[in-house]
């Protein structure tokens, strides 16, 4: 009866690891393609606009995330820092 129990309990702790790791590619690839779109904006001059300060925030914000295993959100924030870099190269 007790392994009736205990089995259930067990596969959901194992679904719930599993979980964690959904997101784990994307958070990687955005975030180091974000990085270098990043520095290559701050190479351009575009360092002292307002979307590069927004997308270095959002940045920083997505590698605490990804260090404590929330790829979902780390890959959100580095697909947002994206655009804003995209923008601060534009001039807005």
């Amino acid at each position: 009866m007790k392994a009736w129990i205990c089995l259930p309990l067990i596969a959901m702790a194992l679904a719930g690891c599993a979980g964690k790791t959904a997101y784990r590619e994307s958070c990687g690839t955005q975030l180091d393609a974000a990085w270098k779109e990043l520095d290559l904006a701050k190479a351009e001059g575009f360092a002292g606009t307002i979307s590069y300060s927004k997308a270095l925030s959002l940045l920083t914000g997505a590698k605490t995330q990804q260090q404590f295993e929330r790829f979902e959100g780390c890959s959100n924030k580095a697909e947002k820092a994206r655009f804003y870099i995209r923008e601060s190269r534009a001039g807005r």
